[in-house]
């Protein structure tokens, strides 16, 4: 395992496998926020008060820009492909940096961690993630900034340059997902630490922070310019991409917290099952040793790691996918200790690395034989496709409770601007903007109960019940049971979706 490992070619392989195992999932139905990010992008229409269009979603513009680029590359298939394009640069990425921080022997072993973990079902299978899309950013960061680092006296010049550049590819990484600050994180502790060890002298830390500061700065005054260019009130920007999120978490501490904290065990669980905790774990035990001997490199990685947990922590909402974020760290961390041998933290951690990777190929295996079998449900998919068959031309949809994929996938529009549950519950907390809409005439022709309607707040929605009852009538059921409501007057067939696998037994 070593020797395949060690070789020089293994980081090319193993790039070109993860971008496989990625198309290889292609045909997979849409998830809700690739299907959401989708539908605001091809809706692309900004105004003063409206970032995106009809549409909210609290993203940063490089993101949408990715998905519209991918739209028009393909469609669905073409942001999975951009995506698997991403997954393939950043493990190339994750070995030059392994490389860099650790030697020839340790590149390998830090692309193995980056592949294992951007492929595994046990996170997410084959969709379009933001994280995925920014990971090529944050190791670029990661790399201009060893690379500065390790410039000489002699090229100082060249190394504020490269400091620059480390600043807008760590800066541009948070513009495709606010969490994603952990190549600016590292490339700051870097900076700083090799200045007070000795590594650099007080003239060139002053020249490469400014140069990196100054290149952060390029991604947010681009993005800036773009929305003043737009019409965009710089005001409805800055609040989709940071204040929303304070906003979305008052309402998550006051609002039931079963779900999110059952998704924060499954997450715990998937780190587990993925072999992360290990390769963290790993580096936390080892953090002290690894110190001793190269301090430098020990604290920016630790400070990018801690960065990393920290915006998963107070995200609130712990979807698996948050874990993808972990991978340029995990990466780092692995090739650190990976190097040691016959050490036994070096032993223990190219351990760790490989169980990542059997994670990864028995979660495929396990995809692959539910997908076989028929027994893996999509009932957003089998529930969208029985709305198509049942619509008119002109017809409408509304789905309480989120479930932007199956909006996707029954083509209608949706007069209702939230496509999430949590910006829903957030900038409509009263259910006031949707009751307004199910009163007046332009109510959506269909209406999915997905989620029951007092769930978040019990008074509103009974009200919300009471509006529908009023102006819709049943008019079947989705997969899992859930209501489907047809505006009164209109003379459509009844929706019975043809259930697959597990849908079912319900």
């Amino acid at each position: 395992m070593s020797r395949a490992v060690e070789d020089r070619r293994a980081p090319l392989v193993l790039a070109l496998v993860a971008v496989l195992l990625r198309l290889a999932t292609l045909g997979r139905p849409p998830g809700p926020d690739e299907a959401g990010l989708l539908l605001v992008a091809r809706s692309w229409a900004p105004s003063a008060e409206e970032l995106y269009g009809p549409f909210f979603v609290d993203r940063p513009p490089l993101l949408l820009a990715l998905f519209r680029l991918g739209d028009a590359l393909g469609g669905l298939a073409g942001t999975r492909v951009l995506t698997a394009l991403a997954c393939g640069v950043t493990v190339l990425l994750a070995a030059y940096a392994g490389r860099s921080v650790a030697g020839e022997r340790a590149a390998g072993w830090a692309a193995l961690a980056a592949a294992a973990t951007c492929t595994n079902p046990l996170i997410a299978v084959g969709t379009a993630m933001p994280e995925l899309l920014g990971l090529p950013l944050v190791l670029g960061a990661v790399v201009l900034a060893l690379c500065s680092v390790r410039q000489r006296r002699e090229h100082r010049w060249r190394a504020v340059a490269l400091a620059g550049a480390a600043g807008i590819s760590g800066a541009s990484a948070v513009c495709v997902k606010q969490s994603l600050g952990g190549g600016l994180v590292f490339t700051g502790v870097l900076l700083v630490a090799a200045t007070v060890l000795g590594r650099l002298g007080p003239r060139r830390l002053v020249a490469t922070v400014l140069a990196a500061g100054a290149g952060a700065a390029v991604p947010v005054l681009a993005c800036l310019g773009w929305a003043v260019a737009a019409g965009v009130e710089p005001g409805t920007l800055w609040y989709a991409v940071a204040t929303f999120r304070e906003d979305a978490s008052v309402v998550l501490a006051t609002q039931p917290a079963a779900a999110p904290l059952g998704r924060a065990g499954v997450l715990v669980l998937a780190a587990v099952a993925t072999g992360l905790v290990l390769v963290v774990g790993g580096f936390v035990v080892h953090a002290q040793g690894e110190w001793s001997d190269d301090p430098t490199l020990t604290s920016a990685v630790a400070a990018m790691l801690a960065a990393d947990l920290a915006a998963l922590v107070v995200s609130g909402s712990y979807w698996r996918d948050y874990l993808f974020a972990l991978v340029p760290s995990t990466a780092l961390a692995a090739a650190l200790l990976a190097r040691r041998r016959p050490a036994r933290r070096g032993t223990a951690m190219r351990g760790a690395v490989t169980f990542t990777a059997l994670s990864t190929v028995v979660g495929l295996v396990g995809w692959a034989l539910l997908q076989v079998s028929g027994a893996q449900g999509y009932p957003e998919r089998d529930t969208a496709r029985a709305l198509r068959e049942a619509s008119a031309p002109g017809d409408t949809l509304t789905v309480f409770g989120g479930r932007a994929h199956l909006q996707l996938g029954s083509g209608l529009d949706s007069p209702y601007p939230h496509l999430w549950s949590l910006p829903m519950r957030t900038l409509d907390p009263d259910l006031e903007q949707l009751r307004r809409l199910v009163d007046g005439e332009g109510r959506p022709t269909w209406l999915v109960e997905w989620v029951d309607f007092t769930t978040w707040t019990p008074a509103a929605g009974t009200l919300l019940a009471d509006a529908v009852a009023e102006h819709y009538e049943r008019a079947g059921t989705t997969c899992d049971g859930h209501p489907v409501w047809l505006a009164r007057g209109t003379d459509r067939p009844a929706v019975v979706p043809d259930c697959g696998g597990w849908a079912d037994l319900g």
